[in-house]
This record gives C-alpha cells, structure tokens and sequence, in this order.
C-alpha cells in the first residue's frame, strides 16, 4: 500500500506551513533527506535554466548525425562519377585541378580508392575560415574535374554538413557562441548525475511501500497525468544516461574554457596526440622522436612541378609501408619537407597510421603507428569519431539520433512536470514551485565542506559549471533573504 508522500518527488514550498523535521534514524540513512532534497534543489534550478542551451544542443546534434547521408545524397555529383576502367596517374589529376584554380595553393590531395569515388585535390584559400581547404573533385579515370566546393575538417565536411555542424558548435554566432555549447556541456552530466540520484532513492522507497510498483528501468503501466510524466522522464534518463554523460564529456573537450583546461592536462601528463616530423633537415641529422612536433609551414607560392610528379612514387612508398585504405597527401611547398601520407578519419578507421616520404628519394623518414598513440590520445579519437557518428558508420549515426530523441523527450517531460506542479488557484503566471530550501543545514559539516571542496575543484576545471552554480546560490540566497524581509 502506498502513501502520498511516495507518490510526491519532493516537498515544495509552503510558506503557509513550517518544515518537517525527518525522523531520527541511525547511520547515514539519517542524512539521507537533506541530500536528497538539496540535489533535487540543484536539478530543479539547473534543468528549469540550462535544459532550453541542452536543447538546442540536442536539436543540432542530431541533425549533425544524419548529415553524412544528406551529404552523400546531395553531393553525389561531386563524390561520385560513372566512368570506369584504370585511373590515371594521380599526379595528372592533381595537375587537372591545378589549371582549373591557378590562383590558389595545392597542398593536399586525397586519391580515390574505389571504383566509382572521385579524387578531392585541396588547395588553401585565404579567403576562407579556420580548418577550411577548397577542394577540387576530379574523375579518376578522366582526370576531369566535376566539381569544386569548400571542405570543413578532419573529416572534410562538405557545406551542409558543416553548416550544421556549426549550427551545433556556436550557432553560427562566433567564438562567443560558443559559449552556449560549453554551458550545456558543462550542466549536462551534473543534472544526469542528479536525476539518476534521485531516481534510485524514489525506487527504494517505492520498493519499501510497495514492491510491485517499484520501476527502475521501466516506467510502469500505471499513472497518469503528473506520475506518468515522472515515470517517462525518469526511466527514459536511465536509459540514455551513459550516451549522456559521453556526450558531455567529449563535448567539453572541444569548449573555450574548459577544453583549455583539458588540453593543459594532456599536455602535462604527455597523453597530447602526436604528429609526424615532416622535417627533413632533422631526418638526415637523426632520428625524430615522436611526440608533438609538426612539420615545416608552407610559405611558398605551392609544389613545384618536380614535387607534384612525385606524387605517385609517394604513394606507392606508403602502400607497401602499410598505409592501406583512404589516405590525404600533404604536399610541401618548400624545400627540406617531406610528403606526408595519412590515413583519413572515416567510418570504420579505428587506426589513423601515418608515414613521411622523402620525394626525392622514396625513403620513409619517419613514421607514427596509431598503437604508439597514449592511450589518452587514442581514447580522444575513438571519442570524437563516436561523437561525431563516424565510428560505425550509419549505425552510429541511428544509435545518436536514437539518443538525442529519448534526450529531447526527457527535457520536455522536465518543463511538463514543472508546468503541472503549478497552483492551480491565484495568478495564471504561476508556475511550477521551487523544493524546500533549509536541506543543507541538516547535512553533518564534513559533507558541507566535501560539498565546498569539490565545487571549488569542479567548478575552477570546468568554469561555466562554477559560475552557474554562484548564480544559483546568488538567487536562492536573495529570494530567501526577500522572503525573509516580507515575512518580518
């Protein structure tokens, strides 16, 4: 049989009755009703504040994981082309590319590797942003151009797709819309924390009532109106919890603040992603040694036509060196630099293997394997193909798509259940009301100072996490004071 206080999250506000004092009980279970009732203090102001920046991080997101397809749909012009038989030298389809841009700067070029693809020769552009290349795509077996367009990244992400992809990063507002993104990140795995908290300790006490109605992982038959709500937002948060907390931890690492934090520790624990030496004035001097040393900036006007023959050669240098399956070809523009082959971030890579060539001699001067990668390293990379639903394929991109919906779904039950725990007489503004305040004056003073210590450390890491929670204490603490002074 179950009580009314079972089928209730949390206390709210009663300025009309006094607080209830918990019964005294032994152990830690006496501490139990402060804990809860100051995190579910924290998860109403964090979900009521942050779930609309979730939200649209959400939205975005998950028309980012269904971009590739609309990419490979919209663009198939430029990917793909009907012609077959043998592929001409790559070195004449770079040429091709370059009499149709004469007036920009080859450094790169991706051939193709399968019957039907289209080879993406990328020159740098001025005129573009950051990470952005322009690429000229070229029939393999024609080395005629059919299209040219401008790529976005790593992944080189055609206009759609990285339109969205900005969309989802800084709202096409700049580095200060950035800020939006690093805020949700920030928020997104504390309010999951918090739910699940208060998610097991309503199941233990339902299970105590009445275990029939106890649900951890489903939401139950029964209920309506408000109890179903709760049932729905709860179980559906178990469900997608640890894509969650995934998404907020690798979303942080592509933050302002924050992911300057991240990459201080990587670099101070040396878990940095390393590079291959271009150099060749070091190769001939001694061994390079791994780490993060990039190659020679190009600051010439682009390879010359010697260094473009040997293209070719290149390539078939790092095939038998193991460098299988798509590749990008850096091209030095100026002397004592190597090519560097590597292998491309698509679905299905799990290892990026890299190797630098000397043109001129077909040697290999040197080389990084994804198995030297720190572990950290490689935990970043299998971390952005899978935020970025490039790991699996489609699968992955369906798998971010199913998760970013349950997402979706579980904030509008938030805002449903604030709506419906609004007073239903007086102003017809009124909203959903705020949990008890007064919990953490029954938490014993060592958890108030773990409570300090960790927000301090938290907050300092992770810096929109530790301003939003001295905006919070800032306005509890004057409306409490406000009360205070009208009470008085």
């Amino acid at each position: 049989m179950t009580t009314p206080e079972l089928d209730r999250d949390v206390p709210v506000e009663q300025p009309s009755a006094p607080p209830r004092t918990p019964k005294s009980t032994t152990g830690s279970r006496s501490t139990l009703p402060a804990w809860r009732g100051l995190i579910y203090r924290l998860h109403f102001y964090a979900g009521i504040v942050v779930a609309p920046f979730i939200l649209i991080a959400a939205l975005s997101g998950g028309l980012y994981a269904i971009a590739p397809t609309i990419e490979n749909i919209a663009y198939r012009d430029y990917l793909h082309v009907d012609s077959t038989g043998p592929d001409v030298p790559v070195d004449q389809q770079v040429r091709a590319a370059e009499q149709l841009r004469p007036d920009l700067e080859l450094v790169a070029v991706q051939p193709a590797t399968e019957s039907g693809a289209t080879t993406r020769v990328l020159f740098a552009d001025p005129t573009l942003g950051e990470s952005e290349r322009h690429a000229v795509f070229v029939d393999p077996t024609t080395a005629n151009p059919v299209g040219e367009s401008t790529v976005y990244g790593s992944s080189g992400a055609l206009p759609f797709r990285a339109w969205v992809g900005q969309l989802h990063r800084h709202l096409h507002l700049g580095e200060p819309g950035r800020l939006y993104s690093e805020f949700a990140a920030s928020w997104m795995w504390v309010i999951a924390l918090a739910g699940l908290f208060l998610w097991v300790v309503r199941y233990r006490r339902r299970r105590v009532a009445n275990a029939a109605e106890a649900r951890l992982l489903t939401p139950g038959r029964g209920g309506k109106g408000h109890s179903r709500t709760v049932n729905w937002h709860g179980a559906v948060g178990v469900w997608i919890l640890l894509p969650v907390l995934f998404l907020s931890a690798t979303g942080l690492t592509w933050s302002t603040y924050a992911g300057a934090n991240v990459d201080e520790m990587r670099a101070a624990l040396n878990w940095k992603t390393p590079v291959v030496d271009s150099s060749l004035s070091t190769a001939t001097s001694a061994p390079p040694a791994h780490g993060d040393h990039g190659g020679a900036t190009a600051t010439g006007t682009g390879p010359s036509e010697t260094t473009v023959a040997q293209l070719d050669s290149v390539l078939r240098v790092a095939r038998a060196n193991g460098i299988d399956g798509p590749v990008e070809v850096s091209i030095p523009a100026i002397a004592d630099t190597a090519f560097v082959v590597k292998e491309q971030r698509l679905s299905g890579v799990f290892a990026i293997d890299s190797v630098a060539v000397d043109g001129a001699t077909g040697q290999i001067t040197d080389e990084l394997r994804f198995a030297e990668w720190p572990l950290a390293a490689k935990l970043s990379s299998w971390g952005i193909q899978l935020h970025m639903g490039m790991m699996f394929g489609v699968a992955n991109q369906l798998l971010l798509l199913a998760v970013i919906v349950a997402l979706v779904s579980v904030v509008i039950r938030g805002y449903v259940m604030w709506w419906r725990r609004r007073p239903t007489r007086g102003s017809t503004l009124a909203v959903g009301r705020v949990p008890t305040r007064g919990s953490i004056r029954k938490i014993p003073p060592l958890g108030i100072a773990a409570i300090v210590v960790v927000g301090l450390g938290v907050g300092y890491f992770v810096p929109l996490l530790g301003l939003g929670l001295l905006s919070f204490l800032f306005v509890d603490l004057t409306v409490s004071a406000y009360k205070w002074a009208a009470s008085a």
